[in-house]
């Protein structure tokens, strides 16, 4: 039965907030509330799962390229075959952008020799 109760309380709060707060910031709430009774958010997580509420979530979007269109596009020279007869013929590269803490991105470039 206390779930139950439990569970109008956390549908009056997520209708209150417009469908945005998660479970945490629901047992926030709940806790600030006068006539409460000590929950924790993992509870009000189960009891959210029950009855199909889910808090938005904002996903981070990460910008790796930023083209510039005035500059010029250099043609390809090796028209996607990356193999080669000899060594030191071919020569490609590769960049792999890692996400970091502070929300910018780091690059690691390397140049890959190719040959058959």
């Amino acid at each position: 039965m206390s779930d139950a109760i439990l569970g109008a309380r956390v549908k009056a709060v997520f209708t209150t907030e417009n469908g945005c707060y998660g479970a945490k910031r629901i047992t926030a709430e709940l806790k600030d509330q006068v006539d409460h009774d000590p929950v924790n958010h993992k509870r009000v997580a189960r009891v959210m799962r029950s009855l199909k509420l889910f808090g938005y979530t904002k996903k981070r979007k990460v910008t790796t390229t930023v083209s510039d269109k005035t500059k010029t596009v250099f043609p390809d020279l090796v028209g996607r075959k990356f193999t080669a007869d000899k060594p030191n013929q071919v020569y490609v590269g590769d960049i792999t952008y890692l996400p970091i803490a502070d929300g910018s991105n780091m690059y690691l470039a390397t140049v890959i020799d190719c040959y058959s």
